[in-house]
């Protein structure tokens, strides 16, 4: 039973950074037009058609104020971090991906997973975990306050799979520093050494 808590450990760490990398092909951040674009593109039609419509186009534009402002915070498009992120997409896939290749060699032999390989896990969740969070805080900023981001699910998966990779190798060190149980030979043995008793069968 002790022997295989290292796998759970290594295998957790695996799923967790296949869903890393998962996410960053995932929406990250809904887009929707803002109060201010929506007045601009009102002003815009307005304009246009004041010099080059007719007055049945002017009272469409006009009657078309309501709708435009409707549309203010509804999100009509969605973009992924490989889309919206030019450099951090890239680092979270490089990160992902070693973390998956150091997760699969500790889950195929968990003796290979030793102190510095959980600690290399535990760094690149860290490091992984501080991009997500950065750009979840800090996001891309349109151009002329025209669109604005809203988070969506790809971002909060790519920061469950940095939080499963660390707790998995946590996992990993506290079951290989877990002592095994002394099997029953070796507490006879103990024994008889200590007081010159042997237990019978």
């Amino acid at each position: 039973m002790t022997a295989s808590r290292p796998r759970y450990g290594s295998l957790v760490s695996t799923i967790g950074a296949i869903v890393l990398v998962v996410a960053v092909f995932l929406p990250w951040y809904g887009v929707s037009f803002t109060a201010h674009g929506l007045a601009l593109a009102q002003q815009a039609g307005e304009g246009f058609a004041a010099q080059f419509g007719n007055a049945a186009l002017q009272e469409r534009v006009a009657s078309s104020h309501a709708d435009l402002s409707a549309l203010a915070g509804h999100e009509f498009l969605a973009v992924s971090a490989h889309q919206a992120l030019s450099r951090i997409n890239v680092v979270l896939l490089v990160l992902g991906g070693l973390a998956c290749a150091v997760a699969l060699v500790a889950l195929a032999d968990p003796s290979a997973l030793a102190d510095g390989g959980r600690s290399l896990l535990s760094l690149l969740a860290s490091v992984a975990a501080a991009c997500v969070v950065y750009r979840m805080v800090e996001r891309p900023t349109p151009e002329g306050e025209v669109l604005s981001l809203s988070l969506r699910e790809g971002a909060w998966l790519a920061l469950l799979g940095c939080a499963a990779v660390l707790f998995g190798a946590l996992l990993s060190a506290r079951s290989a520093r877990t002592p095994a149980e002394p099997s029953t030979a070796a507490t006879n043995a103990a024994w008889a050494g200590l007081s010159g008793w042997t237990p019978e069968g």
